[in-house]
């Protein structure tokens, strides 16, 4: 009957620790995978600002060695992320391609101009800093005309900004119901062992004492829950970038380590404070309201 009774409790220990791992894993698992759209909310946004395109429409007496040497100038620039020419007969081709018919049949002539395609990197691409590169071009006496889609590039600066409020909002939100549950699920476990502390206490056992073991056991399931966690989220994220290559989440190993690094120490962090502050409470129960 006793070696049962061991075996149940022992049992329920199990099951005890199990939850508790279980609730910090996926906890801390959708911790992370808020972190990662965090950190690939400005490589997404990125994307697609370097997306928009800067036509810089030459006159047709440029010279080749003007042309040349535009083209040179802008790539030593730092907000140049790409610099290609584009003559008349390609842009013509292009249209002819994307309309489904040859319009030089009808027309007779090309109307179309040699230009030169900019795209800019992410930083530069505001409204207040293209306008800027625009008129730089324009002055030059070669060029005929800058034009870029203004309408799109407010519109993508201004819903970026709103994107990233709100992720920063959400993430504050998901890190403070994440606390609560692993510091929920821990409180429950320490809950079933009140008794087990308030009879060490009356034994004269300092609180010090008393609160180690606690405190050490739920770290360790704190870790473990964190390596779980780890290695899911890392799961999830092969199977991404096998699917969506052009995420590039592997692409910055740094950001990544310090992403792991800090579901790790979240782990531990949480697991502590919150058996420090469950133990604290039963601690200072009286003996008739611990059945409460």
């Amino acid at each position: 009957m006793g070696k049962s009774f061991e075996q149940y409790q022992k049992q329920k220990l199990i099951s005890s620790y199990f939850s508790v791992v279980l609730s910090i894993a996926l906890v801390l698992f959708l911790l992370g995978g808020l972190g990662l759209l965090v950190l690939n909310t400005k490589k997404l946004a990125d994307h697609f600002k370097e997306q928009i395109t800067i036509s810089v429409f030459l006159k047709d007496e440029a010279k080749d060695s003007e042309v040349d040497q535009l083209q040179k100038s802008l790539l030593q620039t730092e907000h140049a992320k790409s610099v290609i020419y584009v003559s008349k007969e390609e842009a013509a081709k292009q249209h002819s391609e994307e309309i489904g018919e040859d319009f030089l049949d009808f027309l007779g002539y090309n109307p179309l101009k040699n230009s030169i395609d900019l795209q800019l990197r992410a930083d530069f691409v505001t409204p207040d800093k293209i306008e800027e590169i625009s008129k730089n071009l324009t002055a030059k006496s070669f060029v005929e005309e800058v034009s870029y889609d203004k309408p799109l590039v407010g519109l993508l600066t201004e819903n970026v900004k709103r994107i990233g409020f709100w992720v920063l909002v959400v993430s504050g939100v998901f890190t403070f119901v994440a606390v609560l549950l692993i510091n929920s699920s821990i409180r429950l476990s320490i809950y079933s062992k009140r008794f087990i502390i308030k009879t060490m206490q009356m034994v004269g056992a300092t609180k010090t004492f008393i609160r180690r073991p606690f405190i050490w056991t739920n770290v360790k399931l704190g870790m473990l829950g964190a390596l779980l966690s780890i290695l899911a989220l890392g799961g999830a994220m092969f199977y991404i970038d096998k699917t969506f290559p052009e995420l590039l989440l592997f692409d910055d190993i740094q950001v990544l380590g310090i992403l792991f690094g800090g579901i790790f120490v979240l782990g531990i962090l949480i697991s502590l404070v919150s058996t420090f502050f469950a133990t604290q409470r039963f601690l200072n129960l009286r003996t008739d309201q611990l059945y409460y």
